[in-house]
């Protein structure tokens, strides 16, 4: 009786609640339909977003305050020419529809003569699409990063399945040129809580709250359910579970956001904040691959449902 009275006296220091972030049992999904020029074929193509069911047509900019979520899938023209890119699509899953992710070729014959191959990753994200997108010389700028978030969260969950060739061969592709080089890209999941702030000139800087990551490095044997990722708040590489693709974002992975003037802008993350510090925005990645813009292993193929996040009581 004694011991009975202990687990009841404990049960609710440990108890924890869970919560479902709006689409993340993606089960909804926003189909857009995209008239490419004529000198790229002039077919019309599909899109699609994590959001309210709906079907679009036309060659129009996604409307993204109706869902925190955006992807790799674009909308982009460059200089006059319309054209997609389709990375991530809804898949029927094991208790639904779930989001598969893929890193393939886009590909496609301009005036049907030339090749053009750019390889496009698959990922979601919370944040927005900027669109159209008019360049690929930086296309992270193109990305509106993270949502305002003031809570915090103990983990992340999910379930998942991945399958990925691992050839210790990479691919980086953009446009007419593909080169190969040896390498491994793991799938990644990654939520950071950031405090962020602007300065007078509009410049955007950040402080990292928190840290989750999950690497996924080799193929699954089916779904992989209730998966945890646990947030490490303050100065991550304090924990035992910190690894070097866990530090502080610049570079090549340098985010960007719109600035209060609507300017894109980057996202200059300069330290670690206190344990105790309240986030004010919330960055959620997942992709089929690690390795950023243009770059990665072909077939990587990660399948992604009931995203969700944990709280201690």
């Amino acid at each position: 009786m004694t011991l009975l009275l202990l687990l009841l006296g404990a049960a609710p220091l440990c108890a924890q609640r869970v919560e479902t972030v709006p689409f993340g049992d993606f089960e909804h999904w926003t189909v857009r339909h995209i008239k490419e020029s004529a000198v790229m074929g002039g077919e019309v193509r599909t899109l699609y977003v994590v959001g309210p069911d709906e079907v679009l047509e036309g060659n129009r900019v996604y409307d993204y305050s109706r869902t925190p979520w955006a992807s790799s899938n674009a909308y982009a023209k460059v200089a006059g020419i319309t054209k997609t890119s389709l990375s991530v699509e809804p898949e029927n899953g094991p208790t639904g529809r779930c989001a598969k992710l893929s890193t393939v070729f886009a590909s496609c014959r301009v005036a049907g003569l030339v090749d053009i191959q750019v390889l496009a990753t698959g990922a979601l994200y919370w944040g927005r699409m900027l669109e159209p997108v008019t360049g690929v010389s930086n296309p992270y700028s193109f990305m509106d990063w993270g949502i305002p978030f003031t809570e915090r969260p103990a983990a992340l969950l999910l379930d998942y399945r991945a399958e990925l060739p691992a050839s210790g061969t990479l691919t980086r592709g953009t446009t007419f040129r593909q080169t190969t080089f040896p390498g491994e890209d793991p799938c990644q999941v990654m939520l950071l809580l950031q405090r962020r702030w602007e300065d007078e000139a509009g410049n955007i800087h950040a402080e990292r709250v928190a840290t989750g990551f999950r690497r996924i490095s080799r193929t699954t044997a089916g779904w992989v359910k209730d998966c945890r990722i646990p947030l490490i708040y303050g100065d991550a590489r304090q924990s035992p579970q910190y690894r070097s693709y866990m530090g502080l974002l610049g570079g090549k992975q340098a985010l960007y956001a719109l600035n209060s003037r609507g300017r894109r802008t980057r996202i200059q993350e300069e330290g670690w904040a206190d344990a105790a510090a309240a986030p004010t925005h919330a960055v959620l990645f997942i992709g089929a691959g690690s390795h950023g813009a243009f770059e990665g292993e072909i077939g990587n193929t990660l399948w992604v449902d009931n995203i969700r996040l944990e709280y201690a009581r």
